[in-house]
């Protein structure tokens, strides 16, 4: 009898912990289509009739709502019913994007080790591709062929549909072909620092370029952030590095996957 009750309690928690899984991943739905459609949450709330502190708990992931009433969030939304609660496919890839030294190259390993994934930046793929390294294919071929290159390898790595973790460069951003099959496959992070971090962490790699215009150096740094930014914003998650141990980082980093329901693989998934 007790071994009886001691397996109802366990599948009990199991369930407790999928349902809640289930409401958060709607919340983060609806609030995703809320900004897509350029909507204040106050709007939607008014258009479904649900009270504002009722649809912040909606989108929170903290409401048990009924069906009904997410039948009128979803009208408001302009959405079918149905595109709220279908489970989406899991995106292709993890890919971490922000400035060099961000923390990309420590974190995302670690990200993929307890994921069992393989981790991959896409740096290094494209020295592979040209047979040379950064540095040449600057500068005999210019950042646009680079580009060009930088948009083939992710291409290719997405096509594969095997899940993984991608380190990208500061600047694929501003590369519309590459970002824009990054925000439509992959669920993106952003690991973002302040710039002294990012610059002290460049410097502890070993390489002091950057100090080379000592005088504007971090002036360009600043300037190259700002203009970033707002494309970095876009990220589904974002990890303050500088102020977050690598630890915390990685527990928040697996906890965000989790919500948004990243399934790994193994013993090691984000479940």
């Amino acid at each position: 009898m007790l071994f009886f009750v001691q397996i109802c309690s366990i599948v009990h928690i199991n369930m407790s912990k999928r349902a809640a899984q289930v409401v958060k991943r709607l919340g983060n739905k609806v609030r995703k289509i809320r900004k897509e459609r350029g909507l204040t949450a106050k709007e939607v709330a008014k258009r479904a009739s649900l009270s504002p502190r009722f649809y912040a708990q909606l989108e929170a992931g903290k409401a048990n709502i009924a069906i009904g009433r997410l039948a009128l969030v979803a009208d408001a939304l302009t959405v079918p019913l149905v595109n709220l609660v279908a489970e989406d496919p899991q995106p292709a890839a993890i890919a971490l994007l922000g400035l060099r030294g961000g923390g990309k190259s420590t974190l995302g390993p670690l990200i993929a080790a307890k994921l069992d994934l393989e981790f991959i930046e896409l740096d290094a793929q494209i020295e592979e591709i040209a047979g040379l390294s950064l540095t040449e294919v600057f500068n005999l071929h210019g950042e646009e062929y680079y580009r060009r290159l930088e948009a083939r390898c992710l291409h290719e790595l997405l096509d594969s549909r095997e899940p993984r973790v991608i380190a990208l460069s500061g600047g694929v951003v501003h590369n519309n072909d590459a970002f824009e099959r990054i925000q439509r496959d992959c669920f993106t992070m952003w690991l973002k620092a302040n710039p002294e971090d990012h610059m002290q962490r460049v410097m502890d790699q070993g390489d002091h370029r950057p100090m080379a215009d000592h005088g504007n150096a971090m002036t360009q740094l600043r300037s190259l952030l700002s203009d970033r930014e707002p494309l970095y914003r876009q990220a589904q998650l974002t990890i303050n590095t500088s102020e977050l141990a690598v630890d915390s980082a990685l527990s928040f980093s697996l906890n965000g996957l989790k919500d948004a329901g990243w399934r790994g693989r193994g013993e090691n998934a984000a479940s």
